[in-house]
């Protein structure tokens, strides 16, 4: 196989990153309206959550994946502009995410929990996401380190690497079939959202190590130390209410 792989249609070529990127983004978006009419949250004051939920996104997207990769702003500036441009992460698009819902929650007056309706088209979107990042290969920098195990993948350098995203495909495809079979035993509102960013982030974290990237702090990459951060603030949470449960004052 060599990368990127270019989808044929008729005479035209597609980028796979282009176009699995795409249909990730719109597959979502189209579940989530679909999830939002499930819920009992005012039309408006849920148009204001995902309005905010997308800017802030994209900011975490992109200021986390240009903290990932700060290196290149000195070995290879050409590269880091086309990171600029074109780089996203999706650890930075949760957290970044999560803060903007969060703010236009108290903008908004809204106190209750509405995360949960983003948790599958999250994870579809993702899923179709990393597709199009294996398919595009080294110039994705979502590759693995190397790895003598049998099913590793040359990206066109000769070296065979972890495939980390189709790892990630498959813990994704793993995270549906779980959170669907817990979905029935009595929950919360927001228990749901709640565990698929635990689960993600600890996945990203874990998984992280078998990349190639450049380790900002103690081992860490700035993606695994965002997930740190992600991990504490949940953490904290469950800790307040347990704290709350037992009658004292966090």
């Amino acid at each position: 196989m060599e990368f990127p792989v270019y989808l044929g249609i008729g005479s035209w070529r597609i980028h796979p990153h282009f176009l699995f990127e795409s249909l990730g983004y719109a597959i979502a978006f189209r579940l989530l309206l679909l999830k939002s009419r499930q819920d009992t949250i005012a039309p408006t004051q849920r148009s204001s959550v995902i309005v905010g939920g997308m800017v802030g996104a994209l900011l975490g997207a992109k200021g986390l994946v240009l903290l990932q990769h700060c290196y290149l702003a000195w070995e290879n500036w050409q590269q880091f502009l086309l990171l600029l441009l074109q780089g996203k992460t999706v650890v930075g698009g949760l957290l970044g995410g999560l803060i903007g819902v969060e703010l236009t929650k108290k903008i908004i007056g809204l106190k209750r929990s509405t995360g949960d309706v983003f948790v599958y088209p999250l994870i579809v979107g993702t899923a179709i996401g990393r597709i199009g990042c294996f398919l595009t290969g080294l110039s994705d920098r979502t590759y693995g380190i190397a790895t003598t195990l049998p099913w590793g993948v040359d990206f066109g350098d000769g070296i065979y690497r972890h495939p980390t995203q189709l790892y990630e495909i498959i813990f994704l495809l793993a995270l549906i079939v779980f959170l669907k079979i817990c979905t029935p035993y009595q929950r919360q509102e927001g228990d749901l959202f709640k565990c698929y960013m635990v689960a993600y982030l600890g996945f990203r974290l874990l998984m992280d190590f078998l990349k190639p990237d450049f380790h900002l702090i103690f081992g860490l990459s700035a993606i695994q130390i965002a997930c740190l951060l992600g991990l504490f603030y949940y953490s904290r949470s469950q800790l307040g209410k347990l704290v709350s449960s037992l009658g004292f004052r966090e």
